[in-house]
């Protein structure tokens, strides 16, 4: 009976020490495994802060006044931290307050890319960045690319999104798709998207 006992007991001091051991094992790998230090996929302008006022520069040139400052250029934009499977970028620009009319749509532009530059050209394919194609906007102007808010009695809120594509190309689109197709397709090959807005 003694002896049954002394085996049991060195049988659960076995099972605790094996138990310690394991748990140690996996605070170790836990504590080995690597952490995650890429930052989130992010957009931004160096001409207006997220959610701030988008300077007149950047203002649509077709209703009907004649400030000067309106100039209906596309504002810079910058993006970090976006997928790494991203195979090209598009961007769509849309007025919230105005049943997300769709302001601007770029596309096919290259994954090496990340960042534009103001006033990206009003062609179809513009000079920079190489490559990209845009969409012709038909509304208060008729013109490829950029334009810029429109809204003279109220303050809206226009928001930018970078989509991060699984295609380099989006071959299904040409030069006489709409905004609307466009957005479909980006949206249907998108695998990550950054946002700000901004108000005029």
């Amino acid at each position: 009976m003694r002896s049954a006992k002394v085996a049991l007991c060195a049988l659960l001091v076995t099972g605790a020490a094996g138990l310690s051991s394991a748990t140690a094992s996996s605070a170790s790998s836990a504590s080995s495994a690597p952490s995650e230090t890429r930052s989130a996929f992010a957009l931004s302008s160096t001409a207006f802060a997220d959610g701030g006022v988008i300077p007149k520069v950047h203002e649509c040139t077709s209703g009907g006044g004649s400030d000067p400052a309106k100039r209906n250029e596309s504002p810079p934009l910058n993006w970090s931290g976006a997928p790494a499977a991203a195979k090209s970028y598009a961007i769509v620009m849309r007025d919230l307050d105005n049943a997300n009319l769709i302001h601007w749509v770029i596309y096919d532009i290259p994954a090496s890319t990340t960042s534009l530059p103001q006033n990206v050209d009003h062609k179809y394919q513009p000079s920079v960045p190489a490559g990209a194609r845009q969409v012709y906007y038909r509304g208060s102007a008729s013109l490829y690319g950029y334009q810029g808010p429109c809204s003279p009695s109220t303050v809206n809120t226009y928001e930018f999104v970078v989509h991060a594509l699984n295609q380099t190309s989006l071959t299904n689109l040409n030069s006489s798709s709409t905004t609307r197709t466009a957005a479909r397709e980006i949206a249907a090959a998108t695998i990550g998207s950054a946002r700000i807005t901004g108000e005029s």
